[in-house]
């Protein structure tokens, strides 16, 4: 009977880790889709690029305010409508028919996904017994984890044998999917006790909580924000060819550390030291990098520690904040999605800011990084030059996450 429930139990966040899985997929895949998005709109790949940043905000700035509004409101009731509004906004940007509606739909994708990511893993925390919160919120960030590691290739994939509004409806179809599972199968979580305005903005200066985003703020500025500008950083650091296997490391990395954490948070209770070495281990990947640059099984060792680290040290985050601030503990986990979301753009731009500083410094270098395949699609036809530009996003996952800057090595 305990075995049922048991299975019963990973079902119902199993359901919640597939949503998490299309918001993780629908954030990194469209890297890989922009430059086929501006062909197929007839604009340029840095406007194009502006519905990276129109999702990331909306992301950010929903999962906060929203998610404190609605507090009072049954859980299930919002996961749902905000799963439908991120599925809804993701349906109208596979018929955007010009840039403008394109961006808004982004925005709408944006909101619902932010809203839902913070009700997500509080449910996922209140449907399973304190001792296997870890697991759960394990589950659920592990979803997230596998959607960002395959959106990237999937999105180039699908640029080379469909087209991108295919790949919109791919994400679309997996929304409706969680969505009609979770309405079905995910049982009635109690309610958090409606939160004073005021309240909900002190969790901001909350001397148990700031520390937490901050360090999750900082963490993310240092992964995920480097990981954007991992192409040029890995030629920087000892002219490396052939990135693409090393992104296959790092997300590998992402998952497993994922996965496994959420036991062991369990199993130990010991977060803060869990933090501690995660935090650790991400700073020696990152030391790491250059001196083992040319050699390729090192360099990959160094990639899967780091993206283990970076991912897996948002479980016993997330568990630290359920634990000292049980009374607003949505809020919490919501400024915690927002301080992620908001590292990876700041970390983003502040290595496109060094880059660029770089640049003009060295501007020789402008001719020398076209590809010869992107010279021969100069003078073929509009799907030719999509196809040059969406394999050889691939290898320049960071030039292309964040195309709103205007690089010296854009087509």
């Amino acid at each position: 009977m305990t075995v049922n429930l048991k299975e019963r139990t990973v079902r119902k966040v199993s359901l919640l880790a597939l949503g998490a899985f299309t918001l993780g997929l629908d954030a990194y895949v469209m890297a890989g889709l922009l430059p086929v998005v501006a062909d197929d709109l007839d604009t340029t790949v840095s406007l194009a690029g502006q519905m990276v940043t129109a999702f990331t905000l909306a992301y950010a700035l929903s999962a906060p305010l929203v998610a404190g509004l609605l507090m009072g409101v049954r859980p299930k009731t919002v996961i749902l409508v905000a799963l439908a509004v991120f599925t809804l906004g993701n349906g109208l940007t596979a018929v955007a028919p010009s840039l403008l509606p394109l961006l808004a739909s982004r925005v709408v994708a944006g909101a619902g996904a932010g809203v839902y990511a913070a009700l997500s893993t509080a449910a996922a925390s209140a449907l399973v017994p304190a001792e296997r919160r870890g697991k759960a919120l394990a589950l659920v960030m592990g979803g997230m984890s596998t959607g960002t590691v395959l959106g990237l290739p999937l999105g180039v994939l699908l640029a080379e044998h469909a087209s991108w509004r295919a790949k919109m409806g791919l994400v679309t179809a997996l929304g409706a999917v969680a969505t009609g599972g979770l309405a079905a199968l995910l049982p009635q979580v109690p309610a958090e006790p409606p939160v004073p305005a005021r309240a909900r903005l002190g969790a901001i200066a909350d001397p148990a909580v700031a520390p937490v985003v901050c360090v999750s703020f900082l963490a993310a500025v240092a992964s995920l924000g480097l990981f954007t500008y991992l192409a040029p950083v890995l030629e920087a650091a000892g002219d490396v060819d052939g990135v693409a296997p090393y992104l296959w490391a790092w997300g590998a990395g992402g998952v497993l550390g994922s996965l496994l954490i959420g036991p062991l948070v369990d199993r130990t209770g010991r977060v803060r030291a869990l933090v501690a070495a995660l935090l650790t281990a991400l700073g020696v990947a990152h030391l790491a990098l250059a001196p083992v640059a040319g050699v390729s099984l090192l360099l990959g060792a160094a990639l899967v520690v780091w993206g283990a680290g970076g991912w897996a040290l948002q479980v016993p985050q997330q568990h630290r904040l359920l634990a000292v601030s049980a009374r607003r503990g949505t809020v919490a986990l919501a400024l915690n999605n927002s301080a992620l979301y908001l590292g990876s753009a700041v970390g983003s731009a502040r290595e496109a800011l060094a880059r660029r500083t770089r640049v003009r410094q060295a501007p020789a270098r402008r001719g020398r990084l076209a590809t010869s395949r992107e010279r021969a699609a100069r003078g073929a036809g509009p799907a030719a030059r999509a196809g040059a530009r969406a394999r050889r996003v691939l290898g320049t996952v960071g030039r292309r996450a964040y195309p709103r800057h205007e690089y010296p090595w854009a087509v």
